[in-house]
């Protein structure tokens, strides 16, 4: 059976002949992987695909002591990732510094973004990691770039609602994202979850920015009329602020995490910074958070929140819920 391989295929392949670092080469290989048509005649390069990218995450440092640095890798932090997604000039940055201390470059000439900005914005005490990315179009997407998206959380897709072009902009993006193999969903999923055909399933949303401009709302009536039962959508200001809130509270409520706060005993608890935990955690889970060794030593805990009465000493079993306070009592 022919390969018939794809033109995306194609450009990746080429894109890993001309890579001069570990980084761009792995990069181009999962760009292969992800855009090689599945179907009985690719199934050897699927597999010789699959190997040389085990071997290459298994390849050694450099001499130098570490690999070449992946301008487009950003190190997790916070409750979870979201990485934007977007056209030049969509309010990417705008964004990203109205939520965040971030030094952003806002500008009013395309391609202002030149690598990874990351930001902390907060949802009340619960740190959630933005990442405004080079912004791309259909015919110029750096292969290294997509590796961010496929590693991110959640995927905010950006669109200018002011712009005459609003609908090429959400298409374009939507196709840059399936081409490679990326299928963007309403809801939460796993990191590396894929459907039957597999492709990567990753949460995402569409956000229609610059909603105070005047044009905005009915383009973003017709977004929604077309998009809307596929993907949550929400239109925003970095200007006004308007649902600036609202999305950090999307995201807070799509990431499925609760916030816990460790208390010392015979001490208040300490409110000012709280362990992030997946929905569904224990308090064996709250005691790996706290120190890798103290699973081992707990004796027992005491659970102000979710417990019947506040200080009820718990089972290690015991699944916690958002804003308990739990006292982790070990040998000293």
């Amino acid at each position: 059976m022919p390969a018939n391989l794809s033109p995306e295929y194609k450009r990746a392949d080429e894109q890993y002949r001309q890579a001069k670092t570990h980084e761009e080469k792995l990069a181009a290989l999962e760009e292969m992987l992800a855009t090689i048509p599945k179907h009985k005649g690719t199934e050897h390069m699927q597999a010789d695909l699959k190997r040389r990218i085990a071997k290459m995450k298994e390849a050694p440092a450099t001499k130098a002591g570490a690999r070449s640095r992946d301008i487009f890798h950003v190190e997790r932090g916070g409750a979870g990732q979201v990485v934007l997604l977007g056209f030049p000039n969509c309010g990417k940055s705008a964004l990203v510094g109205a939520l965040t201390n971030a030094r952003v470059s806002v500008t009013d000439y395309p391609f202002g973004t030149h690598a990874p900005v990351p930001g902390m914005a907060f949802h009340e005490d619960v740190p959630i990691q933005l990442v405004d990315m080079p912004p791309m179009t259909p015919e110029a997407v750096p292969p290294g770039m997509m590796g961010a998206y496929r590693s991110a959380d959640i995927i905010a897709i950006v669109v200018d609602l002011a712009a005459s072009d609003a609908l090429e902009q959400l298409d374009g993006c939507l196709n840059v994202l399936t081409n490679r193999g990326i299928w963007p969903v309403g809801r939460r999923v796993g990191r590396d979850e894929r459907d039957a055909e597999g492709r990567q399933l990753k949460t995402a949303l569409v956000l229609g920015t610059k909603d105070d401009l005047p044009g905005a709302a009915d383009t973003f009536a017709a977004l929604r009329e077309l998009y809307g039962e596929r993907l949550p959508m929400l239109s925003v200001s970095a200007t006004t602020r308007h649902n600036l809130d609202a999305f950090v509270s999307h995201l807070f409520t799509t990431l499925d995490v609760i916030r816990v706060y460790c208390k010392q005993p015979g001490k208040p608890p300490d409110l000012g910074a709280p362990f992030i935990l997946p929905r569904g955690s224990s308090v064996v889970d709250m005691a790996r958070a706290v120190h890798r060794e103290f699973p081992e030593k707990l004796k027992y805990a005491c659970v102000w929140g979710s417990a019947k009465f506040d200080g009820q000493q718990v089972p290690r079993d015991h699944v916690l819920r958002d804003r308990d306070i739990v006292e982790l009592h070990v040998p000293s």
